[in-house]
């Protein structure tokens, strides 16, 4: 999947956050919904402009930030933020 069709990133938008486009939702709050224990049902219903592929295209971003090493913290550091 191509995560950039869905997802972009503007200083002007949620203070340069990557967001789903056409909306203001970020990639950081579909996340934490995700974590709270919402549903990709739930998050659909609740934010009508999010689609399917809009979800599916935030687990592609983190794919990528993932293989890129963006998202990994040195053990130390974890330690430290605990």
């Amino acid at each position: 999947m191509n995560w950039q069709e869905y997802i972009h990133s503007d200083p002007k938008i949620v203070g340069g956050k990557p967001v789903i486009k056409g909306t203001r939702l970020s990639v950081e709050f579909i996340l934490e919904r995700l974590a709270d224990g919402w549903t990709e049902q739930m998050l659909l219903e609740s934010y009508p402009r999010l689609t399917s592929e809009s979800l599916r295209a935030v687990y592609a971003y983190l794919l990528e930030m993932a293989k890129d090493g963006l998202l990994y913290h040195s053990p130390a550091s974890f330690r430290q933020a605990s």
